[in-house]
């Protein structure tokens, strides 16, 4: 096995498991750690993997990207402190945008239910369970369904943001870094995330400490253009402040 085709399975692993380990790819392909450790780096610099302390996961890309399902089941518990954080900050918003994805669809069962909010997501999951509370009203945005996350896209998505004026919008990324601010591989998603956030008085991002420091294929969003950033205290605290100079707050929980 050459070192690209060896790299090429590291790759394939890490998509199919959501994260590989070094000793255990060592075992698997029969090569020294340190080979492993090797390959780790190119893929990194790649822009294909990230590493971590004795492994590294897949990052999104135009040709990879997790299904809804799979986010549902990893780094649960840290999404669950993450969305009820990001509730929070309601205040007194009475029209919020909530966007495709696990968190968000977090974010949205931990809503205040005690007063009358308005709804506008491209989110079936979000839409399908929010619609079931009697204080809201949820819009759900028309459009073309993306089966990996049962989310509308497309001009009539897009055209039905342009109308609104929303007052708090929770933004999701696959990806977020200093340098390439809020990315996406879906151009398609890319539009309609973008018109969430020029539709929104208010943004804010929530997301795992995984998704900062790495870019997917689509810019729709500068770091600048964010209200608040909330994540976990699993994102260094020294990486928080850097986001923190370029304009958001930063809550870390």
């Amino acid at each position: 096995m050459t070192a690209v085709e060896r790299q090429r399975a590291i790759v394939r692993a890490a998509r199919r498991a959501g994260s590989v380990e070094v000793a255990e790819l060592a075992k698997e392909l029969r090569v020294a750690r340190e080979t492993v450790r090797r390959d780790l780096r190119v893929l990194e610099a790649h822009g294909l993997l990230r590493r971590t302390h004795g492994g590294a996961y897949p990052v999104e890309s135009a040709g990879f990207e997790t299904t809804l399902a799979a986010r549902s089941t990893r780094h649960v518990p840290e999404k669950r402190r993450i969305a009820a954080a990001a509730a929070e900050l309601v205040g007194d918003a009475e029209t919020i945008f909530v966007d495709e994805g696990y968190t968000p669809q977090l974010i949205a069962e931990c809503l205040p239910r005690d007063r009358r909010l308005t709804l506008v997501t491209a989110s079936l999951a979000v839409a399908s369970s929010m619609a079931q509370v009697s204080e809201f009203s949820v819009l759900l945005l028309g459009g073309r369904v993306r089966e990996a996350t049962l989310a509308t896209v497309d001009s009539w998505t897009t055209k039905m943001l342009a109308g609104f004026v929303i007052d708090l919008g929770f933004i999701g990324a696959n990806s977020i870094s200093r340098e390439h601010g809020l990315t996406t591989p879906d151009p398609a998603v890319a539009e309609v995330k973008r018109q969430a956030v020029l539709a929104s008085r208010r943004r804010v991002f929530a997301g795992i400490h995984t998704k900062f420091g790495a870019a997917s294929f689509c810019r729709f969003a500068e770091i600048s253009d964010l209200d608040t950033i909330v994540t976990s205290v699993r994102l260094p605290a020294a990486e928080a402040h850097r986001y923190l100079h370029q304009g958001p707050q930063v809550i870390r929980v």
